[in-house]
């Protein structure tokens, strides 16, 4: 049974989702809604329980002091709710955790749950993959969706993948069964750069998210982190001939591709997002958010188990929800354990990419497969999975 008593009555509700872990290259998805949570003052009131969907050997806790007294924190997927005021105020969930290791099914079943009392009207699931993408070029984000009218009105792809998935595809399909509205978001992170941090890439999905759910979100730093770790990787490839004479045949398959893109109807996307950036009024204060996935922190959201009490139970949605199983995940999953982030994906050694391309999944598509970064994420792209 879910309790949220404490949790006030939510307006126009958006769940976003992302997870640590194989989805997850250059941790730029879950760094992404940890700059929700850091700027909005998202504030925690629920968290599943780790002893239900986490190998600890996979997972491990970590032990602190705190004043002299030894605690535990254990890894887990945490629930948090951040208002955002304007003229049109609405409310986010932000879902934020590690990739769990066992029980997707009813993991899935969980969030959804929380969704449902909520009243959440769509899910936003973030996602990073490995591919062949020059980091000089903005980072290309895929949105996909398994909803036909959703992928009209939205300027979303329907999904055709089939292969191994993640908690991603499997988060998504659930969303499907249940009635429930869903995107997935891609970002594609250069197989050859791919460690942790990835700020242009963490950009690159909030901005995309800004538009997808019509909010302006404020960047803080973002940008500028961004722009310093492109000079940095633009010193570290000028150092290495066959490094550079890489990344210059990317540039050149890129441009090549995106030529008839380079177009009225790109060009006046940017636009409108630079506009409603210079009109849209100052945004939230930032604040100081909750740290790290595993930590919950205090919060007055926290669910109180011993109340017996419940949200009404509401209607079952019957739109059509995407389906992610055809969307845009990763490849097959890695070894678990401490050294995964180096293990290979399907795919791994995409193109005659110098660096660290192991662990890089296949380029072609955003179902991300195991890739380099913390926790061995990072596929390959599907063309949009989930």
């Amino acid at each position: 049974m879910i309790e949220l008593e404490g949790v006030p009555e939510l307006i126009d509700p958006v769940m976003v989702a992302a997870f640590e872990g194989w989805n997850d290259a250059g941790d730029a998805a879950s760094t992404a809604v940890a700059h929700l949570e850091r700027e909005w003052k998202g504030e925690v009131f629920a968290a599943l329980d780790a002893e239900d969907y986490y190998d600890f050997q996979v997972n491990r806790p970590t032990v602190w002091l705190d004043g002299g007294v030894r605690k535990i924190t254990w890894p887990t997927t945490r629930l948090s709710v951040v208002r955002v005021g304007g003229e049109k105020p609405r409310d986010l969930v932000l879902v934020r955790g590690i990739e769990p290791s066992m029980r997707w099914r009813s993991f899935c079943n969980e969030i959804l749950g929380f969704a449902h009392e909520l009243g959440v009207e769509m899910v936003v699931i973030l996602g990073a993959l490995l591919g062949d993408t020059p980091h000089t070029r903005p980072v290309p984000v895929s949105g996909v969706t398994s909803d036909p009218d959703l992928a009209r009105t939205m300027d979303l792809e329907e999904t055709r993948y089939e292969g191994p998935t993640g908690i991603v595809g499997i988060l998504q399909e659930a969303c499907t069964h249940a009635g429930v509205p869903a995107v997935s978001l891609w970002a594609a992170v250069p197989h050859y750069v791919s460690q942790p941090p990835n700020p242009k890439a963490t950009l690159a999905l909030l901005n995309r998210l800004e538009d997808l759910i019509d909010l302006r979100i404020p960047l803080g730093e973002l940008a500028e982190d961004a722009r310093a770790w492109q000079v940095g990787v633009d010193q570290l490839a000028a150092e290495d001939s066959e490094v550079a004479e890489y990344v210059q045949t990317l540039e050149e398959a890129r441009d090549t591709a995106e030529l008839p893109e380079a177009s009225g109807e790109a060009i006046a996307r940017e636009f409108e997002r630079y506009l409603r950036r210079r009109d849209g009024g100052p945004g939230p204060v930032p604040g100081s958010g909750p740290g790290h996935a595993t930590d919950l922190g205090d919060s007055s959201y926290l669910r109180d188990t011993s109340s017996g009490r419940t949200r009404p139970p509401k209607a079952p949605r019957t739109e059509p929800g995407p389906d992610p199983t055809a969307g845009a995940e990763h490849g097959p999953a890695p070894e678990a354990g401490p050294d995964s982030a180096t293990g290979s994906g399907p795919g791994a050694e995409s193109g005659p990419g110098p660096g660290p391309a192991s662990g890089s999944g296949p380029a072609s598509g955003p179902e991300p497969g195991p890739g380099p970064g913390t926790g061995g994420e990072g596929g390959s792209p599907e063309t949009p999975r989930d």
